[in-house]
């Protein structure tokens, strides 16, 4: 039985709310938790959870538990690395695959211990499904404090794809396209930190976007 639980986020992410209430929710029912902000803090017991995690942990801290566990979004082993909800609307996904992994040396190739998916009907916005991103990685790690006696682990297998990093630049519309045509890319970019734009006449434009009633 899982008793002793820690919620790693090395970050200011966006997903600390969901991490506060994850512990929170562990706590409730009677184990102990903590939410850790720096790998140093990880304290030795079952399972480690570490959502939205910037920096690789080292050997050292994941021996601390049992179970050291990534939530990544994307049908591993295709689409490792950066921002894979993003780069997948783009894509036009219309449902995207979201695996609780083991966390190892090696990025986003652990093993898979479980696996759900998100479903999207095409209209959402940045906070939009960033909200179901959130709730689908913490019902994963509740199902996994419960379930995890009966889980067996998949190796993942088939070829490797990479999702680059995003940067400012990828959030540039082209000004001879639509709208329509550049929708998906409307849908992922978040209006404060890398807000959509234009350059015309060598003068930038930002663009912001929201749902009106």
């Amino acid at each position: 039985m899982i008793k002793k639980i820690s919620v790693l986020v090395d970050n200011d992410s966006w997903i600390i709310p969901y991490a506060e209430g994850l512990v929170s929710h562990f706590i409730n029912e009677g184990r102990l938790a903590l939410l850790c902000r720096d790998q140093s803090e990880i304290p030795d017991g079952d399972v480690c959870f570490m959502l939205g995690c910037m920096k690789i942990v080292s050997k050292e801290n994941l021996q601390k538990n049992k179970y050291n566990l990534v939530v990544h979004e994307s049908n591993l082993p295709k689409g490792k690395g950066f921002a894979p909800v993003a780069w997948q609307i783009l894509e036009g996904a219309a449902s995207i695959p979201v695996c609780l992994i083991e966390a190892n040396s090696k990025v986003d190739s652990g093993d898979i211990w479980l696996k759900d998916c998100m479903k999207l009907n095409g209209t959402e916005l940045h906070g939009e499904w960033r909200i179901l991103q959130g709730k689908i990685s913490v019902e994963l790690a509740k199902k996994f404090v419960v379930e995890c006696a009966g889980l067996t682990p998949a190796t993942q297998a088939g070829k490797s794809s990479f999702f680059k990093k995003r940067t400012p630049k990828d959030s540039e519309l082209d000004i001879f396209k639509s709208i329509d045509e550049q929708f998906n890319l409307l849908r992922i970019v978040d209006d404060i930190n890398y807000p959509a734009f234009f350059v015309k006449d060598g003068i930038r434009y930002n663009i912001c976007i929201e749902k009106c009633d």
